[in-house]
């Protein structure tokens, strides 16, 4: 996170975010999307938003009223022990204005857990408010646990469940984007695709026969109600397959699938020399959703000052 000004080269105008296909999403998948899109990075890795953009996602229109939504959110930053510096920091951002000309333009850059402050003291009215307060609520949980198992830290069951989930869930879009490179194109393929992944990992049972198996109801996700050893496995399996289609450069859809039933099926072979149980005769935990809502509920809640309600105009 930058914490003195500095000035920053981009070639979008202010406020504007990376193009990012939604298809048919819900308003709610498509803030999701706008959000993640809008996520920078600095040379460590650590993410962060530029405060105009964020302007924009959430629905303020006016620059200078949202300044006073991060004024309070500095305030709260405070108060709750922390340097605001150290999470809002100012930044020239290099804009282009047309014909090969740039400008200098004042913005801020966020820390994710300055996005987070700003939700809290953002217009609850607006719904693009109450959405960025349980994402960068969730976001925090997560930097938090990583931060954990980093340190060496004991993560509970729980937690690692969470984390782990998490991580299925990114890695799982990176191994769609290998998919799709090797020729897995259509919705059902790419169905086709994870079930071969499965059959290997899971002794050949298909998705419904491991529902069956572990006595899940249908619309209950697999993934929801593994215990961290499962996930840990699964997790592997996307990571070696995503590898794999990549390294070797594997083209065509019968052959991917056939690489992801042979990893998942190493993946059961390794367990089974390790003299671990198979994935399929583990116990069936509790939803991982619902543990990630309690979790979150642990997270510290910064009370929006009363000055918050600031109406546009």
């Amino acid at each position: 996170m930058p914490e003195d000004k500095r000035s920053i080269s981009t070639n979008r105008s202010p406020g504007s975010l990376a193009k990012r296909k939604t298809g048919k999403k819900s308003p709610v998948e498509k803030l999701l999307a706008r959000l993640e899109a809008a996520a920078q990075a600095d040379d460590e890795g650590n993410e962060y938003w530029f405060a105009r953009d964020l302007q924009t996602i959430l629905d303020y229109s006016k620059w200078r009223n949202f300044l006073e939504v991060i004024e309070k959110a500095k305030i709260a930053c405070n108060q709750a022990g922390y340097r605001a510096e150290h999470h809002f920091g100012d930044v020239n951002k290099m804009v282009s204005i047309g014909s090969g000309a740039d400008r200098a333009v004042e913005d801020i850059a966020l820390s994710r857990y300055a996005c987070y402050l700003i939700a809290q003291n953002g217009d609850s009215r607006k719904q693009s408010i109450a959405f960025a307060q349980t994402y960068f609520a969730v976001q925090a949980r997560r930097q938090e646990l990583r931060d954990k198992e980093e340190a060496d830290l004991p993560l509970s069951e729980d937690e690692k469940r969470v984390l782990l989930r998490g991580e299925i869930k990114e890695h799982n879009k990176k191994l769609a984007g290998a998919a799709k490179s090797a020729g897995v194109q259509q919705g059902m393929e790419f169905a086709i695709f994870q079930t071969h992944g499965y059959k290997g990992l899971y002794g050949g049972l298909d998705v419904p026969g491991i529902h069956k198996k572990k006595g899940l109801k249908s619309k209950q996700q697999i993934l929801d109600h593994m215990g961290s050893t499962e996930l840990a496995a699964n997790l592997f399996r996307a990571t070696q397959t995503e590898e794999k289609l990549r390294r070797e450069n594997i083209q065509g859809k019968d052959k991917a699938n056939k690489a992801h039933f042979e990893v998942g099926r190493k993946v059961r072979h390794t367990i089974r020399e390790l003299g671990g149980d198979m994935p399929e005769t583990l116990p069936i935990p509790e939803d991982v959703k619902k543990i990630a809502r309690r979790l979150d509920k642990a997270l510290p809640q910064i009370k929006p000052q009363s000055a918050a309600k600031s109406k546009e105009i």
